[in-house]
């Protein structure tokens, strides 16, 4: 990969994005992990204001203090950046005792729980974005966004914008290490920070990002039966995500009305 004139195209793209939508800027959701890193300081090379919003709801403390990190980091660096935190586990807190059931009737619950979080942040993206007419610019990967489909439907898949969603996830970090992100977050296990438990995107998906980008590129052309071992416990795996996420990205299903029966009989 051409590191530098991805990040070249990319800020372009960005740039002219924002000049045809008459938007002010950008606003960037920022956890602490590889991927909203890259996408702000893509945003912050712009020139153009750059939001960047730490939402943390229960987090843990290294997440927080690597969000910050990078927050005081590129505003160092970039007059047009500022940050701010959005503290919102009393707001979350306060929709779960409302919402509460009985787990055991009800087994999916912390899963719809963790998927609220990702949605109360794009609730509040949407928010600020709103008030300061900023984009709100997506943070996911290729891998993420159309392989495996491991975001949250209208929480971080509601975006404006999505820059790096054509990258994979080793190449979205070939692009931090020439962004110069801060090294506390390259070298960070990769989490989604939904769960109390502090899972990595590993432990959810059963495979790695590396794993999961060769399952991508032989998908569809080989059965995972033609496999043996652990690269075929790999596109089992993929198979099994890929399918199942299409209803994420595939248009909302429509229910279309015959021409006749909608005229007055």
């Amino acid at each position: 990969m051409q590191t530098q004139a991805v990040i070249d195209h990319i800020t372009h793209w960005l740039k002219n994005y924002a000049a045809t939508a008459r938007a002010n800027g950008f606003v960037v959701g920022v956890s602490g992990g590889i991927d909203s890193a890259v996408v702000s300081t893509l945003a912050a090379k712009t020139g153009l204001p750059t939001l960047l919003l730490e939402m943390p709801i229960r987090q843990k403390a290294d997440q927080i203090d690597r969000a910050q990190a990078h927050i005081d980091d590129l505003s160092s660096r970039f007059a047009n950046v500022s940050g701010r935190r959005v503290d919102l586990t009393p707001a979350f807190d306060r929709f779960a005792d409302t919402v509460d059931v009985d787990e055991a009737e009800y087994p999916a619950k912390q899963l719809a729980l963790a998927n609220a979080r990702s949605r109360l942040r794009m609730l509040t993206l949407y928010y600020y974005g709103q008030i300061n007419g900023l984009l709100v610019t997506g943070t996911g990967n290729k891998v993420e966004d159309f392989g495996v489909g491991f975001f949250t439907k209208y929480g971080d898949g509601g975006v404006d914008i999505s820059p790096i969603a054509d990258l994979l996830k080793t190449q979205v970090y070939e692009l931090a290490k020439a962004l110069n992100v801060i090294e506390s977050i390259q070298q960070a296990t990769p989490t989604d920070g939904l769960w109390d438990n502090d899972r990595s995107d590993e432990q959810q998906m059963g495979a790695s990002y590396p794993e999961l980008e060769w399952a991508m590129s032989v998908y569809g052309k080989q059965p995972p039966e033609a496999f043996e071992g652990r690269e075929r416990e790999v596109l089992e795996i993929y198979t099994r995500l890929h399918r199942a996420m299409q209803h994420k990205i595939n248009p909302i299903p429509v229910c279309e009305i015959p021409p006749e029966l909608l005229i007055k009989s």
